[in-house]
């Protein structure tokens, strides 16, 4: 069975591009180790909830839209392989300071389809 890494962050609207850039790079380095895919999505159509909602999730501001992602990978056992190399990988090392979005804010987790089409 497959295995899904998913992530919901609030990005500031005029650093969108930087994150698009950071996500192509991340997508070819993820791919390149062998996910099954990888997909970022901006927020279209996220209404800030009375309790919960995607924007309340990572306390997005008015200036900030929520960006949806999640990887793929054939099984978990793939995804720790998978992601043990993304993270030694030099390419992606970057300041925390200089991040396109506020990582103290991000949302993410591992997760075990129980369902797939």
């Amino acid at each position: 069975m497959s295995y899904v890494d998913g992530f919901v962050i609030a990005v500031p609207k005029d650093k969108v591009e930087d994150y698009k850039a950071m996500a192509r790079l991340g997508g070819e380095v993820w791919m390149e180790y062998g996910a099954v895919s990888y997909v970022e999505c901006l927020g279209d159509d996220t209404p800030y909830g009375e309790v919960t909602s995607f924007p309340r999730a990572v306390q997005a501001k008015e200036d900030e839209i929520v960006v949806f992602s999640w990887i793929t990978y054939k099984d978990k056992a793939s995804r720790d392989e998978i992601m043990a190399k993304v993270m030694a990988d030099p390419r992606l090392k970057q300041d925390p300071k200089d991040m396109p979005f506020d990582g103290k804010r991000m949302i993410f987790g591992g997760f075990v389809p129980f369902l797939e089409r």
